[in-house]
């Protein structure tokens, strides 16, 4: 489903035109963006948890050359599906 698909459906489904539906969805991710920015986590009851973990510096492969490099430290994103998510999907 892309953006557009998805901003149809909330239009539909909340009786909203597709020109309000859009901005309350790029509002919407706006804001859960600008809290992981901040290391906050995001629980959204009965979907899931967005929240920022660290990933620790560690030493890979060039598969190529099968040189050693080291992969620098980085945060990364990670999503926790919620209960009724699961249920919804199996």
């Amino acid at each position: 489903m892309k953006k557009v698909d998805l901003v149809e459906a909330i239009a539909e489904e909340a009786g909203l035109t597709k020109a309000d539906a859009t901005k309350a969805f790029d509002a919407t991710f706006k804001v859960i963006k600008n809290a992981l920015a901040n290391g906050d986590k995001v629980p959204v009851a009965g979907f899931g948890t967005f929240a920022v973990s660290e990933r620790a510096a560690r030493d890979g492969r060039n598969p190529r050359t099968g040189e050693t490099v080291t992969i620098p430290a980085r945060n990364a994103v990670t999503f926790k599906a919620g209960s009724a998510l699961k249920d919804a999907v199996n």
